[in-house]
């Protein structure tokens, strides 16, 4: 069959697609809800010196990485300067350890609507706890800062108070995040992200800008990096939308003079099942032990040597160090194998007992063990594919900013464009399935 070529969008579309049934009360609502998200990170902490934190963010890599996944918030000591972390570092241990926790399998499994539920209130109140626990260390981190914390506050109170208003902040945000899952467009805790990635842009932009006016040369880089980006980003759409169709045979069924069925169909398995959710969990996982290393490394030492075990260890694995990027690029690759695994439309074994419930085989394939057999090879080369070339299309840009030497744009480098091309993926995808919600309704009422 022929493929269409890409239609450009009218007007009469465009209309069509504000009008669609509840689309539009779902776009409104989402921008009211990220708009309460970004007014809650302009609110500094009371007490914080804020420029004194601002300056360490410029020059740290991890403190750095960590302001561009708040939208800022963690540079200007706002309220809400954990942002969306503790949510998303809560969702990755639930998710793991659910799959080595019997009853939490069964939550997850079996249990269905129910169980998610049960799963997602533990999720919150891990959530609480990690909130307080990174609050805590973050307070202790501005603690060594000199003139980070105002000398007139009392210091009890401020350190109690501070820890609280982090705490309701980032469980304002996992709230934020939630709402809009539910009742808004997209994934919450992947838009959350994604928008705090476009608000440093043009601060990633002026700086790089500065960088480079002055030398012909890191002009001419600049022109490489961009187009590496660029023809990242075609990769990234094609990892994000390429599927591998498995065809099936339908039985042949007669009802009265008519034969339904015995037309082929197929089962598509995507090549990336987890989406942008293994990239952000393993920057989640990473970049956890590195600041705790990184507040470890402000304590004053006895001993040298331990002192230069942790600042060694700090530099493996801050966000510009080898060996952060060959941790960063396994994590993707099990994250990957992680999501496969657990995702309910890609089960080997549930996808061939309802082959053969339904008469439906694989061509050349028996039913039943046969046919799980098969589905798991195709799934586990799929799948292995899908990771590698993540993993690849994770390297290669950062590797070009070495390269070229301009690293003011490894904030927008390789994480937060796979990052925002699938969170943008993901929305587009959304708003196709409201379209044809509404064709089918419409359809509905001329019949």
């Amino acid at each position: 069959m022929a493929q269409q070529g890409v239609k450009m969008p009218t007007t009469e579309d465009l209309m069509s697609m504000w009008n669609a049934s509840g689309l539009k009360q779902k776009i409104i609502f989402t921008f009211l809800m990220i708009a309460v998200w970004r007014f809650g990170v302009q609110m500094p902490l009371f007490g914080i010196n804020n420029q004194v934190f601002a300056n360490i963010a410029q020059g740290n890599n991890i403190v750095g990485f960590l302001d561009l996944f708040s939208g800022g918030a963690l540079g200007k000591v706002s309220i809400l300067a954990l942002g969306i972390g503790p949510f998303i570092t809560s969702s990755i241990i639930v998710q793991l350890v659910s799959v080595v926790i019997p009853a939490l399998e069964k939550l997850q499994k079996e249990e269905g609507e129910a169980g998610r539920r049960k799963l997602s209130q533990y999720t919150r109140v891990f959530t609480v706890v990690l909130a307080i626990f990174q609050s805590f260390i973050f307070m202790l981190y501005l603690h060594h800062l000199p003139g980070a914390i105002i000398s007139t506050v009392n210091p009890i109170a401020f350190y109690v108070s501070s820890v609280c208003v982090l705490t309701a902040g980032a469980v304002l945000v996992m709230w934020i995040s939630e709402l809009i899952t539910e009742n808004g467009i997209g994934n919450g805790g992947s838009l959350v992200i994604f928008c705090g990635i476009l608000s440093g842009i043009p601060i990633y932009a002026s700086r790089t800008m500065q960088l480079v006016k002055a030398s012909s040369q890191m002009q001419m880089g600049l022109l490489v990096l961009l187009t590496i980006f660029f023809l990242a980003m075609i990769l990234i759409v094609i990892m994000q939308e390429a599927v591998r169709k498995v065809v099936i045979v339908n039985p042949k069924r007669q009802i009265g003079n008519k034969v339904y069925g015995g037309m082929n169909s197929f089962i598509p398995f995507k090549l990336n099942p987890g989406g942008v959710m293994p990239i952000i969990f393993a920057i989640a996982i990473l970049l956890f032990p590195s600041t705790i290393l990184a507040l470890v490394g402000q304590a004053n030492f006895k001993s040298m040597a331990v002192k230069n075990f942790v600042m060694s260890l700090n530099h493996w694995l801050s966000p510009d160090g080898v060996m952060y990027y060959l941790l960063y690029v396994g994590l993707i690759i099990a994250l990957t194998f992680f999501y496969a695994s657990i995702m309910p439309n890609m089960q080997p074994k549930d996808i061939a007992d309802n082959l053969k419930k339904y008469g439906s085989s694989i061509p050349g394939i028996k039913p039943g063990k046969p046919t799980a057999d098969a589905l798991d090879k195709i799934l586990s080369k799929t799948t292995f594919i899908g990771a590698i070339g993540l993993g690849i299309i994770a390297l290669v840009p950062s590797m070009a900013s070495g390269l070229t030497r301009i690293e003011t744009l490894q904030g927008i480098g390789a994480t937060s464009l796979i990052i925002m091309v699938g969170v943008a993926l993901d929305l587009i995808n959304q708003v196709k399935t409201h379209l044809l919600a509404r064709n089918y309704e419409s359809f509905l009422k001329d019949m």
